[in-house]
C-alpha cells in the first residue's frame, strides 16, 4: 500500500521512532494523526513535520478515549487507511523478584493492552477501505530474552503472536499486517518511561551499537508499502533472531552477559 494520500495513525508520536514515522510519513506525501499523552511533544512534532498532522492527546491504555479515537480522526482527516502501534514503554531494570506489580501491569497495558484496543477501534473501518495496514512494534526482546527486562519481553512477545495471528486472520482480505523487531535504537524510551536507568544511561549514551531513529522509521514505512510481513531492524535484531532460532540458550547466555551491566 502506497502512504501517499493514505491516512495514517501513529501513537508514540511525541518523540523517538514515532516522531520519525509522522515525519517520515508526511514526506511521502501523507496525511498523519499523531497520538500521544504528552501535548507539548506532540506539538513539537506537528510544527517539525510542516505537512497535513493532526494531533491528538490520548493515553492508550484508557479504553473510552480510545474507543473514541476513530470518529475524532475521520472528522478531522477523513476515513483512517493504516494504524502504526509504535507507543511502548521499558520496565525499571530490575529481576521480576523485585519488580512491583503495579509497574507490570504498566509495561502490559501500554505494550499489548494498549495496541490490541487500538487494533480493534480501527479495523472495522480498515476493512472497509479499498486497501489498508495495520503495523505492530514489537522488540527483539520477544524472541531474545533481557534479563532485568523479562515482563517488558513478555509483552513485546504477546504482541508479535496477536500481530502473527492476526496477519492469519485477515489473509485474503484488504488490510496488510506487518510485525517488527527493532533492536536498540537511538530514542529516549527509559525517560519517556519515567524510568531513572542504571548509571544514568540511555541509548543516546549507550555503550552498545544502535539505529538510529529516522533509519528506523523508513525501515517500518517501507514495509508497509511493500506490505512485508516481518521486519527486523538493526544488525543486532537480525543477528539474534537467527543466533535464537539456531541455539537460543547459547543467545540468551551471551545478552545476559553482555546486558549485565544495566541489570540493578
Amino acid at each position: 500500500m502506497r502512504v501517499q494520500g493514505k491516512v495514517v495513525v501513529v501513537t508514540g508520536a511525541g518523540s523517538g521512532m514515532g516522531r520519525q514515522l509522522v515525519l517520515e510519513l508526511v514526506s511521502r506525501g501523507a496525511r498523519v494523526a499523531a497520538v500521544d499523552m504528552r501535548e507539548e511533544t506532540l506539538e513539537e512534532t506537528k510544527t517539525l513535520a510542516r505537512g497535513e498532522v493532526a494531533s491528538f492527546v490520548l493515553n492508550i491504555t484508557d479504553a473510552d478515549g480510545v474507543a473514541a479515537l476513530p470518529a475524532e480522526v475521520e472528522a478531522s482527516l477523513g476515513p483512517v487507511d493504516a494504524l502504526i502501534n509504535n507507543a511502548g514503554i521499558i520496565q525499571p531494570f530490575v529481576k521480576i523478584n523485585d519488580l512491583s506489580m503495579a509497574d507490570a501491569h504498566r509495561v502490559m497495558d501500554v505494550n499489548f493492552t494498549g495496541p490490541l484496543m487500538l487494533t480493534k477501534a480501527f479495523l472495522p473501518g480498515l476493512l472497509t477501505r479499498p486497501e489498508a495496514h495495520i503495523l505492530n512494534v514489537s522488540s527483539m526482546g520477544a524472541y531474545a530474552p533481557v534479563p532485568g527486562q523479562s515482563v517488558y519481553g513478555a509483552s513485546k512477545a504477546a504482541i508479535k503472536l496477536m500481530t502473527e495471528g492476526l496477519r492469519s486472520e485477515l489473509l485474503g482480505t484488504n488490510v496488510g499486517v506487518t510485525i517488527v523487531f527493532p533492536g536498540a535504537i537511538n530514542t529516549n524510551i527509559a525517560k519517556n518511561s519515567g524510568l531513572d536507568m542504571p548509571g544514568g544511561a540511555d541509548a543516546e549514551s549507550s555503550k552498545f551499537k544502535t539505529t538510529e531513529a529516522p533509519v528506523a522509521a523508513k525501515a517500518m514505512v517501507d514495509a508497509i508499502e511493500k506490505n512485508s510481513p516481518r521486519l527486523c531492524i538493526g544488525s543486532d535484531a537480525k543477528l539474534m533472531d537467527r543466533l535464537s532460532r539456531l541455539n537460543p540458550v547459547f543467545a540468551a547466555g551471551l545478552i545476559a552477559k553482555q546486558m549485565g551491566s544495566l541489570l540493578k
